[in-house]
């Protein structure tokens, strides 16, 4: 083993890292396939994670001098490695159980207007509800409301779909010049808000819109004008004395419709840009355009533009191969009804379905 170096082991696979890194980020040096959900936990922001619970994996070895499993699911965002530790996460049924309950918990007041919400098709939650959710809900009592509101110029806040990851919070504390937002109330009666209507007004406020994993904190210089599947994403850049200029242009024909910040394969921002670059840099000519955008993440983004290494949903196909009958292209195509009947997927048809072949006597 390498000098100041540990081992853990996640779904089998082992990999090496620092002391100090977290079960979530071992499990992105891995890859996507073992590497847990992530609603509130955001990498370039400190001290995000640990809200909303999506991340939860059993510790079935805490380390190599102490064997025992970790009675509890543990949240895989803060949650340190150990040498010698052995993680489950997607071969562990009571990890994939408790994942429908907090797809559950965090519907219990969301609106599900996905057909009119901007942030459709690049929704964190939609991608984690279709994963990990199960296809019908429990609870009957009747929703949380909140109005909309303007809680900046180009910000507007739709409180009934946020989920209270707290990214927004850390965003302002950590990149702007002063926060003037956050968690109002407790309880039930938590709320993302300002105490004066309008107060967010700093340059890089726009980032909130980015690290917003659902669609609460939407751009209204963008609202309605687009299907982002209908969009023609491309990798920019500027000289800009406030950022690093680096960009995703969305176009709509011959229009810039938005621009937000580059993001990586987990969703993140990896570099902030100002709202300089944001709201007021909407023309082509304000640009060095470097290409078509790669969505690095499985996305209906990237599937849409038909490209040879567009990454398809891994869950998707996963689903695919666990319910669908592969097909045998080697078998003899029956062509009469009679030697349809005759086949042997026909009886096995009718022995599962007992009124179907009532009904044919």
């Amino acid at each position: 083993m390498e000098e100041n170096k540990f081992k853990v082991t996640i779904d089998g696979i082992e990999t090496e890292v620092a002391p100090g890194t977290t079960i979530l980020q071992a499990a992105r040096q891995i890859g996507p396939e073992v590497a847990p959900p992530a609603m509130c936990y955001y990498k370039p922001l400190e001290k995000s994670g640990g809200k909303c619970r999506a991340c939860l994996v059993k510790v079935a070895q805490g380390s190599a001098k102490d064997t025992r499993a970790m009675p509890k699911l543990m949240a895989s965002c803060i949650t340190q490695v150990q040498d010698g530790m052995v993680v489950e996460n997607y071969t562990n049924e009571e990890v994939v159980e408790t994942r429908k309950g907090i797809v559950e918990f965090l519907l219990l007041n969301h609106p599900l207007d996905c057909p009119v919400c901007d942030q459709a098709g690049e929704c964190s939650l939609q991608d984690f509800a279709f994963k990990h959710g199960t296809e019908a809900q429990r609870f009957e009592e009747e929703r949380r409301t909140y109005e909309r509101e303007d809680i900046g110029d180009k910000i507007q806040l739709h409180m009934n779909r946020c989920i209270l990851c707290y990214r927004c919070v850390h965003t302002a504390d950590q990149i702007t010049d002063g926060r003037c937002h956050g968690v109002m109330y407790r309880g039930d009666h938590a709320e993302i808000s300002t105490y004066i209507s309008k107060a967010v007004d700093n340059d890089f406020s726009g980032n909130m819109i980015d690290v917003c994993p659902v669609g609460a904190l939407t751009d209204k210089t963008f609202r309605f004008k687009n299907r982002v599947w209908f969009s023609k994403p491309v990798d920019a850049h500027r000289d800009c004395d406030k950022c690093s200029g680096k960009v995703h242009l969305w176009y709509k024909g011959d229009e810039v419709i938005r621009v937000t910040g580059r993001k990586n394969q987990w969703g993140e921002v990896d570099e902030f840009i100002c709202n300089t670059c944001r709201f007021d840099k909407k023309e082509t000519a304000d640009w060095v355009i470097e290409g078509p955008a790669k969505m690095q993440r499985h996305s209906v983004l990237s599937a849409n533009k038909y490209r040879k290494d567009a990454i398809k949903p891994e869950y998707a196909l996963k689903h695919a191969a666990q319910n669908y009958k592969q097909i045998d292209d080697s078998r003899p195509y029956n062509k009469s009804l009679e030697e349809v009947k005759e086949s042997e997927d026909y009886k096995a048809l009718m022995d599962k379905n007992k009124e179907f072949k009532l009904l044919n006597k």
